[in-house]
């Protein structure tokens, strides 16, 4: 395999784990603001089906991704209205919300199945582009994609270095504390759930729009991303640059299961398509091993300088969820 390929396979990477990266940084905001959305596989499917109708419609690119946004802080909304205000359960709105949106993604797209519409190109980047490696990796991209790649050190930026973002990490810690403080805890888990699906809703179009061009109903090959967000959030403990790191190694290892089908033709293709996924969960479990007792008893086994360094990388590894996640504010 030549160098010309691995980059540009790379770079495809980098294309490819865009819509995740922003999906997983519009999670990880409002999981951050104490609130669990699990309907992002149905919305990643709705707005991805919407945003390429309305791009078909319209001839706009804009407006396609401008719908998707809709969409995602639309279904936010009402994961917010029914967990916030109604306090009822996270998980089981978000999960209903993602069947029906799904549903409705499958039904409402057969019409354009098999449509053409507009594309989005890459364009590359002046002198970037004339770097070494990296500019054939990074600076001949999508806008979008470059968008994502901002978005990383915004979102890591505005959460650790900001005074809004230390109000963000408090009302999903310990929401109490933060309201003594004067955070208005129900008004900003608001803000960061819509914020967050809005983000979600913005990658559905990316894929239809760019990473994979068109709506094939069912054959899109969609399906999962959603949950795979959801597990990349957890994998990267909450932290826009670790949760993309999680993003772009999904992308690899299917970049890697293309790759490496020629060379293993005894096994079917439609395996290595879906290693990935079942890779990813297991990435998430050794990750939170150190939490296990199990675990602990397997490193006490050890000698002790290999199980200090065996501690020292399992303690680098793990994550903490946020201490008020999933749980209602009740003002007193």
């Amino acid at each position: 395999m030549s160098g010309d390929i691995i980059l540009l396979g790379l770079a495809g990477v980098i294309a490819s784990g865009a819509p995740i990266v922003i999906a997983v940084i519009g999670e990880t905001l409002t999981e951050r603001a104490g609130v669990i959305n699990l309907s992002l596989n149905g919305v990643i499917l709705l707005s991805a089906m919407l945003g390429f109708w309305v791009s078909v419609e319209t001839n706009s690119l804009f407006l396609g991704f401008l719908a998707g946004t809709l969409v995602g802080a639309l279904v936010a909304t009402i994961v917010a209205f029914s967990s916030i205000t109604l306090k009822q359960s996270q998980v089981a709105v978000g999960f209903i919300l993602a069947i029906t949106c799904r549903d409705l993604a499958y039904f409402l797209g057969n019409p354009i199945m098999g449509s053409q519409g507009p594309i989005m190109l890459s364009s590359s980047v002046p002198l970037l582009r004339d770097i070494p490696i990296l500019g054939k990796i990074l600076f001949q991209q999508s806008l979008m994609t470059y968008l994502s790649i901002i978005l990383i050190f915004v979102a890591w930026y505005w959460i650790f270095k900001t005074r809004p973002g230390l109000m963000l990490q408090g009302i999903g810690e310990k929401p109490a504390a933060a309201f003594v403080r004067g955070a208005n805890v129900l008004k900003m888990r608001y803000v960061y759930t819509i914020v967050g699906g809005a983000l979600v809703g913005l990658a559905g179009p990316l894929y239809t729009l760019s990473v994979k061009p068109g709506w094939k109903g069912t054959i899109t090959g969609l399906d999962g991303i959603g949950w795979i967000v959801l597990a990349i959030t957890i994998f990267g403990g909450w932290n826009p640059v670790r949760a993309a790191f999680g993003a772009y190694l999904f992308a690899f290892l299917q970049w890697l299961g293309l790759v490496l089908q020629p060379y293993m033709t005894s096994i079917p293709s439609q395996v290595l398509q879906v290693a990935p996924f079942p890779l990813m969960i297991l990435a998430l479990l050794f990750v939170n091993l150190g939490n296990t007792e199990w675990m602990d008893r397997l490193l006490a086994t050890l000698p002790e300088k290999m199980r200090l360094r065996a501690i020292k990388i399992i303690r680098t590894m793990q994550s903490q969820p946020p201490g008020a996640l999933g749980t209602p504010f009740e003002r007193q």
